[in-house]
């Protein structure tokens, strides 16, 4: 583990990003939530949104001019319970993050509210804004298309992003359910994640060029092929994570006006990705009563966990549960940082003037 790993505070690692990103011109509000993001990322053990990304898709993106550091939200349509924003092509986390807040606002005043935007960027994980709710006592739900990555069933082209679904709930005493999920097999950066490291990636994550499943990840990175979506073949009834990703790029892509399925910008192209992203909060006592609505979910995850376990298997989780325990360890022990992430960030830390010096 020493020799792979470098081993870093999170409070370091967020003040390396936002270092990074004030390099850039980022202003120091929006840098300081976009490390918030991509540090809970890699506290939460989704190490392919976490600072792996850093120079890869914001860095270089910001280099080229390809986001705007100084973007403001745009209001286009508005009633009492939804919301209509554009990004101005700006760093999507600090878009999104703003985009929930004023979600979370509305659904105080009416119960339910919804928001979509369009003109984004990558958000990182999905599952951070639909978090942002639990606070509050209420459901969030976060949704997000991304470049095409992804084969229809039948197909091989990537036509739909990995396109993940989130969607966060307040328990009483039990943590809240938090479920996090492309709508893929696995998201690109995994894929990306195994080639870095020099690893093959499992048979039925990806097809190469010619539709066919492969466990080769350079066959898949940069376009040569594509990951397959949730369920895998037709004959794992893959269509349903195909019909869930067309999903959600028809509300973060269609209805917000944003670019979808296969005209969503690639993160190495010229030109504006226009990422669409769709939140939703609702108040959970506009429905039932709070405290008799945490018990029951207390309830329902108690009679989960206590189920009858597989042969061999010692325990049952919810979802979002193995993250929020591997987030408290790494917040109290450290992040493990792969010594190929280590590197990256070394080298671009030097070629833009932040030395990435945290060992």
């Amino acid at each position: 583990m020493d020799q792979e790993y470098l081993i870093v505070s999170a409070a370091d690692l967020r003040a390396y990003v936002v270092r990074f990103l004030r390099r850039f011109d980022v202003p120091a509000e929006d840098a300081h939530i976009a490390a918030e993001v991509l540090v809970a990322a890699d506290l939460r053990g989704i190490e392919s949104h976490g600072v792996i990304r850093l120079q890869s898709y914001y860095g270089f993106r910001l280099q080229q001019g390809l986001i705007d550091p100084h973007a403001s939200l745009t209001v286009l349509h508005e009633t009492p319970a939804t919301l209509a924003l554009d990004g101005g092509n700006g760093l999507g986390q600090p878009i999104a993050y703003r985009a929930m807040t004023r979600c979370i606002e509305k659904a105080r005043e009416t119960g339910v509210a919804l928001v979509t935007v369009r003109n984004s960027n990558h958000y990182g994980i999905a599952g951070y804004y639909a978090m942002m709710a639990l606070p509050h006592q209420m459901i969030g739900l976060s949704l997000t298309n991304s470049q095409p990555l992804v084969v229809p069933t039948y197909g091989r082209q990537a036509m739909v992003g990995t396109n993940p679904i989130a969607i966060a709930v307040p328990a009483r005493h039990e943590r809240p359910f938090v479920l996090d999920m492309a709508t893929s097999v696995v998201p690109i950066g995994r894929v990306t994640v195994h080639q870095k490291q020099g690893l093959p990636i499992p048979l039925g994550w990806a097809v190469n060029a010619e539709g066919v499943p492969t466990t080769d990840p350079n066959e898949v990175v940069g376009g040569r092929g594509a990951v397959m979506p949730l369920g895998g073949t037709a004959e794992h009834r893959g269509y349903k994570g195909y019909g869930l990703g067309v999903m959600v790029d028809i509300l973060c892509g269609v209805l917000s006006g944003a670019a979808f399925g296969m005209h969503v910008g690639h993160p190495e192209h010229g030109g504006a990705a226009n990422i669409g992203h769709f939140f939703a909060a609702i108040r959970i006592d506009a429905f039932r009563d709070l405290a008799d609505f945490t018990a029951d979910m207390d309830q329902m995850i108690r009679e989960l966990k206590e189920s009858p376990k597989a042969k061999g298997e010692e325990r049952i989780y919810i979802a979002g549960e193995k993250e929020y325990e591997l987030a408290e360890y790494r917040q109290a022990h450290g992040i493990p940082l792969h010594v190929t992430t280590v590197a990256m960030l070394k080298k671009v830390g030097d070629e833009v003037g932040v030395p990435f010096d945290l060992a």
